[in-house]
């Protein structure tokens, strides 16, 4: 058992040598260029949204994390909206109705987006579901999330503070 466990971090590891860094690890970084696609077909271009802070959440209908990380960061983006923070709930589904029946049993207000090709995803080097980024008002990266947690949940309610206190 110990050796399934050196092959899988060994496996892990290499993975993460071969993808690069995560973003978190270099710094502040700019927000790759990216469009996304509202149900309506409308896009969206996340440097449409400098001057405020984001939080990207990248999410799939087979995550099992995403099926509490979903409403409460609904939860979170209505809280905060007022102040500044704009949430995008980014769906990597290859197939939309595996999404929209996900969403079906969700309600939500926060704007939810699609990438079925997970072209955005690669550009922000998500490494697993649900992973989310936050960018602050000049549209850097500033943090890096991969999984779901009340711990990780209590950091976005920090780091967002932290963010909506500074001035571009």
């Amino acid at each position: 058992m110990m050796t399934g466990c050196r092959l899988t971090v060994t496996a892990v590891t290499a993975v993460w040598l071969l993808a690069g860094p995560p973003l978190s690890a270099t710094g502040p970084q700019p927000i790759p260029s990216v469009s996304l696609h509202q149900a309506d077909g409308s896009v969206v271009r996340l440097e449409d949204f400098r001057g405020k802070v984001v939080l990207v959440d990248f999410w799939a209908s087979w995550c099992v994390p995403c099926r509490a990380s979903f409403p409460a960061l609904d939860a979170l983006y209505q809280r905060e909206k007022n102040r500044g923070l704009e949430v995008f709930a980014v769906n990597v589904d290859e197939q939309r109705k595996a999404a929209d029946a996900f969403l079906a049993g969700r309600p939500h207000v926060m704007p939810v987006l699609f990438d079925p090709k997970g072209a955005s995803a690669q550009a922000f080097n998500v490494r697993g579901m649900p992973s989310s980024v936050l960018i602050d008002r000049t549209s850097h990266i500033r943090f890096v999330h991969m999984g779901y947690s009340t711990t990780v949940f209590d950091r976005y309610q920090r780091e967002i503070d932290l963010l909506l206190s500074e001035r571009p």
